[in-house]
């Protein structure tokens, strides 16, 4: 944590003390509370009546800049419900910022614990909690405020950091530039302005479009697939095609590059350059023939290459020829120093990810255990799996299964009940309407990892 982050940290946390509820509105059952930090953000309470003295203070996922910027605290209105007549006190803020917002969300979720504790008194039991880019604010606060909490839960979170998310939504967009636009003269990264980002993701939008009609722009669609890891079912709305059926795999990851390139990898990209200073992801002497050997769906691309006709090695060759893309040293600094991690964790941490996720891809998983192995807390972190397809798809009862069995951790100091078998059977004592899909599993390994426990990442 950098001296101004710290700084921003304790003036968020000494102006909280002074920060009163905008509304505040009881039932017989729970008290509702609604009110503004000093920062600017919002933040709402539910504090049931039979509170049972653990508050879950809940991280919300990435908002585009500019949408609606309501306070949340909790993932969905089924989840909250169980929560509630459980006992547990359930708290969150807004961001003072929409967009890539860790340097306001870390501080706000701290200040937005200080108000309840003035509101309501000292928790028995303190736990962080969020969603997708919540994930990200989630394991930043298990890092970086140890002390403030007992324990987290990252759900299909951000946990392999924001450089390592730039670079690897980097990649798919290069390499359909490379193979499918290849005179397009369109930026990959230092965007002029809104309009030069949208410009490029129409046009390489398009190119994936034109490419999805013939067999071997769909094998160069796979392709690009392959280097964000993008699962070959994604949708809950799409059938999960056989195990060899690469025409139907190929379909459903064609349907998740095109939304990637749509927002993620240019506005959103945008967005955070701009607080970065600059471009903060690279290619430079990344190997793509390598990462497509680690990826996922190579099988599927090395088979869509062979029906095509085409030669993937000419293919793999043709990206490590191109042009290449590079950082700007201080934006990777600022990204490195505000979104990357130690793997240090002092606390227990679970997480929970959906095999199927297109947008923050399961492997992000790994990314994370590589971080905290080589920092000496892997015995600090589980993850378990929901064998679903989208991002974040997990029902009720797998939620609340999860909280469960991190506080049985915390009980009972050692990790016990992490099997599929106990965490379905928790997911159903839960909510028995809803579903269990908890299984065995191991992602393969995050195709461009960068975290603060290898120095040498990046180099």
């Amino acid at each position: 944590m950098t001296s101004g982050t710290r700084t921003a940290f304790v003036a968020a946390l000494l102006l909280a003390v002074t920060a009163l509820p905008a509304t505040t509105a009881a039932s017989a059952d729970t008290t509702h509370i609604d009110g503004q930090l000093p920062s600017g953000a919002a933040y709402t309470m539910d504090v049931p009546a039979d509170w049972n003295g653990t508050v879950l203070l809940f991280s919300h996922g990435y908002r585009p800049q500019g949408s609606p910027n309501p306070a949340q605290n909790g993932p969905n209105d089924a989840t909250k419900a169980l929560l509630l007549d459980g006992g547990y006190a359930l708290i969150g803020s807004s961001y003072a910022t929409t967009g890539w917002a860790v340097t306001d969300a870390v501080p706000d979720q701290l200040a937005t614990l200080s108000v309840f504790k003035d509101r309501f008194g000292t928790a028995e039991r303190t736990i962080a909690w969020g969603q997708s880019y919540g994930g990200l604010v989630t394991t930043a606060l298990a890092e970086r405020a140890p002390q403030r909490i007992d324990g987290s839960l990252a759900m299909c979170g951000l946990v392999h950091g924001g450089v390592a998310n730039w670079n690897n939504t980097l990649d798919p967009a290069f390499a359909v530039k490379t193979l499918l636009a290849p005179g397009s003269d369109v930026p990959l990264a230092d965007f002029a302005d809104q309009a030069a980002a949208t410009n490029a993701s129409n046009t390489l939008a398009a190119a994936v479009d034109s490419a999805q009609t013939t067999a071997e722009g769909r094998a160069r669609v796979a392709l690009a697939a392959a280097l964000h890891n993008i699962p070959v079912w994604n949708d809950p709305s799409q059938t999960r095609p056989a195990e060899t059926d690469w025409d139907a795999q190929q379909a459903n990851q064609y349907t998740a590059l095109k939304g990637l390139l749509q927002v993620p990898a240019f506005s959103w990209r945008l967005e955070a350059e701009t607080r970065a200073g600059g471009n903060m992801s690279w290619n430079t002497g990344v190997d793509y023939a390598k990462l497509l050997g680690q990826s996922s769906v190579r099988k599927e691309v090395t088979e869509l290459y062979k029906k095509a006709g085409l030669s993937l090695h000419k293919d793999l060759a043709t990206l490590n020829r191109a042009p290449r893309v590079s950082a700007d040293p201080s934006a990777v600094a600022w990204m490195s120093g505000t979104s990357a991690f130690t793997g240090k964790l002092t606390k227990p941490q679970l997480d929970i990810h959906t095999t199927g996720d297109a947008l923050v891809p399961v492997q992000t998983e790994s990314a994370l255990k590589r971080a905290v192995t080589a920092a000496v807390s892997a015995p600090l972190l589980r993850q378990a799996y929901v064998d679903n397809a989208g991002h974040c798809t997990f029902s009720a009862g797998e939620q609340v299964a999860a909280l469960h069995t991190l506080e049985a951790r915390l009980d009972t100091g050692k990790w016990t009940g992490t099997d599929p078998g106990t965490l379905n059977s928790r997911a159903t004592a839960a909510d028995p309407t809803s579903a269990a899909r908890y299984v065995t599993y191991h992602p393969t390994p995050y195709l461009r990892p960068y975290d603060l426990a290898h120095p040498t990442d990046g180099q």
